[in-house]
């Protein structure tokens, strides 16, 4: 029984190496973290846009090694254009993270995204081996399921829905709100990150397309599909051990020494839905409330480019930067200014070494599927504690955190204060229950757990 991953993203990355031979770098990710291996151990095929290089059609992996093949399918520009972030990301994301004001429906764009779902389908029906399971990945793929299942009736599909579902009254809001159901219904198995986006989305069922639902069960012309809460978790050991490096501490204690105060860390892509205007009026606020903590107190963000191509993303930026101009200028004082300000991307070991130089991780979204660098903080940090926005879907499980609605400036500010002046034992034992839940489902739990179901579907 092999495997057969349709995604978006692809798990290695193209990379011209010095003698100018073509290497494959696997991508940073949960997925390809948790997939690689499950794909090496079984056989198959992962299918995905293959962004960089893409006269490369496909490609045996690993180098050296192989277990599966990579089939990487080509988007022209306009494709990319509508498909991707047209439809996908200025249509599904926005929507799906309450941001109707931000969504733009489009029947070109949807056009694009249907006939480009229709290429990822093709690709896994055309790799498709007798007794395969089909795994289908995220919100740019959501026709795929019902594509592959009218080709293949008994195929065993499995489709993991990685950001939130939203009310239904939200989600009516898209005018092809049927379509995009019917398109999720072709799989056996539907998984998300929450019980809450779960109940939403048997609610559309219902309301949008008159189906049957009982227990997780959806029935719908014909055929059952399950819908179940199945977060993703994160290589807990993995960052154990990056926490415990030498050379990882080294830079964690050169960050200590550089500030010299204690550390507020946001370490976010840079995305309307993250929240980071919102924390820096909170911050602002914090220091306006409590003037002694000035000179003691820096907040370090970290902003990671995303879509830049989107003008609304390139005026986000903007805001931020602005923000932190206007900030620093208030409150600099003596050589010291309160916000330090990164706008790149980070490697996992320097990321590290900022989780474990920091004493107040805030992880503050407005709106968030999961959220996994809540789950590396607490597993990669000394002794610091972690504020959450009760609207990230990883706040179910992360009950010990200090969880605060984002949209509450002086809530938020209050939350520092209280994570600031923690005692340390409380700390210690806040974060030793957190690292005790994150080993109870990692991320190779997560996939191997999923695919188990799949096969009993």
């Amino acid at each position: 029984m092999g495997l057969i991953v349709v995604s978006n993203r692809e798990p290695y990355a193209p990379k011209r190496g010095e003698a100018g031979q073509l290497a494959w770098v696997p991508s940073i990710g949960g997925l390809t973290a948790a997939l690689d291996p499950a794909l090496q151990r079984s056989g198959g095929t992962w299918i995905a846009w293959g962004e960089e290089r893409p006269e490369v059609g496909e490609v045996d992996l690993p180098q050296g090694a192989p277990r599966y093949r990579l089939k990487r399918l080509r988007l022209s520009e306009a494709e990319v254009r509508d498909f991707y972030y047209g439809f996908a990301n200025r249509a599904l994301w926005p929507m799906s993270h309450y941001f109707i004001g931000r969504a733009t429906y489009q029947t070109s764009t949807w056009r694009t995204y249907v006939n480009v779902n229709r290429r990822f389908a093709q690709a896994a029906v055309e790799s498709f081996r007798t007794g395969d399971l089909i795994w289908v990945h995220d919100y740019q793929l959501a026709l795929v399921p019902r594509l592959i299942r009218e080709a293949l009736p008994g195929a065993r599909i499995g489709f993991f829905w990685h950001i939130p579902w939203p009310s239904t009254e939200v989600f009516r809001t898209l005018p092809w709100d049927r379509e995009l159901l019917e398109g999720l219904l072709g799989a056996d198995l539907i998984g998300m990150h929450t019980d809450e986006y779960v109940a939403h989305f048997l609610s559309a069922c219902r309301r949008v397309l008159g189906a049957e639902t009982e227990g997780n069960t959806v029935r719908w012309q014909g055929r059952e599909s399950r819908v179940v809460a199945r977060p993703i978790g994160i290589e807990v050991e993995t960052y154990e051990a990056l926490a415990a490096n030498p050379e990882v501490e080294e830079a964690a204690d050169r960050i200590r020494r550089t500030l010299q105060t204690q550390i507020l860390l946001g370490v976010d892509r840079l995305d309307y839905t993250k929240g980071i205007p919102e924390r820096l009026e909170a911050f602002d606020a914090f220091l306006d409330r409590y003037p002694e903590a000035r000179r003691r107190v820096t907040l370090l963000q970290i902003a990671v480019p995303s879509r830049e191509r989107v003008e609304s993303y390139r005026q986000l930026r903007a805001q931020v930067e602005g923000l932190v101009g206007r900030i620093n200028g208030k409150h600099t004082r003596d050589g010291w200014s309160p916000v330090q300000y990164i706008y790149r991307g980070v490697p996992r070991e320097e990321l590290v070494a900022h989780y474990r130089a920091a004493d107040v991780m805030l992880v503050t979204p407005l709106r968030d599927g999961l959220n996994l660098v809540a789950k590396e903080f607490v597993a990669s940090s000394r002794d610091g504690v972690l504020i959450l926005s009760r609207f990230a879907g990883a706040a179910d499980e992360l009950p010990e955190a200090l969880q605060v609605n984002p949209y509450n400036v002086d809530g938020l500010a209050e939350a520092l204060l209280e994570a600031l002046r923690m005692p340390l034992d409380e700390k210690k034992a806040r974060l030793q229950r957190l690292r005790e839940r994150l080993r109870q489902s990692d991320l190779h739990a997560w996939a191997e757990g999923f695919l188990r179901e799949l096969a009993g579907t």
